[in-house]
């Protein structure tokens, strides 16, 4: 019998792992991601970039919106600066920044941290969402339907204020809400507050669910009070949602238009008069396209420069934090 002689298998060769495809930059697999991003360009051109440039064009020109505009250089910001109707509305919308930012935010801070760490603790989660969707609904109102609301509360003859103040004898204290240069602002204020108090609520409650309850309970174990909670967790907490919530809402305060528009005209005079609505008043009623392209253009500017202030200061708190810890 012949041996058969032993043989070693080959051994197998171990192929090098395969390489994820990844398309390299400018090759022919990167040209299709191109496609997607065409549409939101088209529409930021049409929509922003065009007219904001065209809008600029124009606060160096004067137009009247049917001859082609005339070129007079610095004309138009030249007599921005000296115009005190200017002055007056700008100075008007410092007052709608306190009531849409300074007041809703403290409001509506101090809501959140009562119905998160309160309401929510000692009646449950649905009596906080409740009251949160409450304090919300006017912001979904459209901006008519609460004027032609708030016009007949404070009507002067029988509006809904003047006649509950006449029935529980407090009669004399009825006014002209809105017809009054002493009170209209005032007014605005007040339904400016009513409705913006909503949006910091819904936010800063979103916010709060990040928050660990045993930090509350550990601090309250410690012997803190609720204020001392509020201060040293909820708002160090919550801060950057401070920041956001707090310029929003300065932008929203400098380029309101509805309320204004709705109840008062900027009047009694220019008691309630504000930036957007003098632009308006110049676009279609005077028809001074230009003069009231300037005045758009000068509240944009200043609208800029407080974004950048914001952005600048959120950037330098969170580095002062990271440093700190």
């Amino acid at each position: 019998m012949t041996a058969v002689p032993f043989v070693r298998p080959a051994k197998a060769k171990r192929l090098p792992p395969e390489e994820p495809l990844i398309p390299q930059r400018g090759g022919r697999g990167t040209g299709g991601y191109w496609l997607y991003l065409l549409p939101g360009l088209v529409l930021l051109t049409v929509v922003v970039i065009i007219p904001l440039v065209w809008n600029l064009y124009l606060t160096f020109t004067e137009w009247r919106g049917i001859k082609p505009p005339i070129w007079i250089g610095l004309d138009n910001w030249a007599a921005l600066m000296q115009d005190q109707k200017f002055w007056t509305s700008f100075g008007n919308s410092i007052w709608m920044i306190v009531a849409m930012v300074i007041v809703p935010t403290a409001i509506g801070l101090l809501l959140a941290a009562v119905l998160f760490d309160l309401v929510g603790r000692k009646f449950g989660g649905r009596l906080a969402s409740f009251l949160r969707a409450t304090y919300y609904l006017p912001q979904i109102l459209p901006v008519a339907v609460a004027g032609i609301v708030i016009g007949w509360i404070l009507r002067p003859q029988d509006g809904a204020l003047n006649t509950i103040l006449e029935n529980i004898g407090l009669g004399f204290l009825a006014h002209n809400w809105l017809g009054s240069p002493d009170t209209a602002l005032p007014s605005i204020m007040v339904v400016l507050i009513w409705v913006q108090i909503g949006y910091p609520v819904v936010i800063f409650m979103a916010a709060l669910q990040r928050v660990d309850p045993e930090l509350y309970e550990a601090a309250e174990l410690d012997g803190a009070n609720w204020f001392q909670r509020f201060r040293a967790i909820t708002v160090s907490i919550i801060r950057p949602e401070i920041y956001v919530v707090t310029l929003t809402t300065t932008i929203a305060a400098l380029k309101v238009f509805g309320p204004v528009y709705v109840l008062t005209r900027g009047g009694p005079g220019t008691s309630t008069i504000v930036p957007a609505y003098y632009a308006y008043t110049e676009f279609f009623q005077a028809q001074q396209v230009g003069y009231g392209a300037t005045i758009a253009t000068a509240l944009t500017l200043v609208i800029g420069v407080i974004a950048v202030i914001f952005i600048r200061a959120q950037t330098a708190s969170e580095r002062k934090e990271r440093a700190g810890l």
